[in-house]
């Protein structure tokens, strides 16, 4: 039997990354992370093969061609990301169920393919203003890729019916708690 996949996708600045980190950390003998593919520059902190696989944009174009992703996507203009179908048989081969952190348009692609072995979880924060904070917080944005990042989230929050679950994350503590529910129920 094939494995399940675990999706959680979100605006920027709606805490996905936090929640996946902390079910990765609670539960390493179920869960292992999907590590997508991207185009874009790595940042200082970030280790190829772990965070991402970095690609150049050609060579990302040559894999789409060979249809070696599950799902891809051009999120910010010039800069694509996608799923390498070789990583989720990877992890379900090491006996893994798979947990994604993935922009929306992939998260709903992932569930589209892999329908009844995919949980789509869309979280989000009650406010734009809290979103703003959170953005400002992390001390990567400038003016400009602010706005472009809070018209994406905007344009983003319109496709949180097609998930199965919404996960308003206000209270990091009580959604950290409904995301082990959710996984665990899902799983079993």
């Amino acid at each position: 039997m094939k494995g399940k996949l675990i999706i959680f996708s979100a605006p920027s600045g709606s805490g996905k990354t936090t929640i996946v980190r902390h079910l990765l950390k609670k539960y390493p003998n179920l869960l292992a992370f999907s590590v997508s593919a991207s185009t874009r520059e790595r940042r200082d902190h970030e280790v190829d093969g772990k965070d991402y696989y970095f690609i150049p944009k050609k060579e990302f174009r040559e894999r789409i061609a060979k249809n070696e992703f599950a799902e891809w996507e051009e999120v910010y203009a010039g800069n694509y990301y996608g799923t390498f179908k070789t990583e989720i048989e990877r992890l379900w081969n090491e006996g893994k169920q798979v947990l994604f952190d993935v922009d929306v348009k992939g998260g709903l692609k992932l569930k589209e393919i892999y329908r009844e072995s995919a949980l789509a979880v869309f979280v989000k924060v009650s406010s734009e203003a809290e979103i703003i904070r959170r953005l400002s917080e992390r001390g990567t944005e400038t003016e400009k890729s602010l706005e472009t990042r809070l018209g994406k989230v905007r344009y983003e929050l319109s496709f949180e019916d097609k998930f199965d679950v919404v996960l308003v994350n206000d209270d990091l503590d009580e959604t950290l708690k409904k995301a082990e529910a959710l996984v665990l129920d899902f799983i079993q």
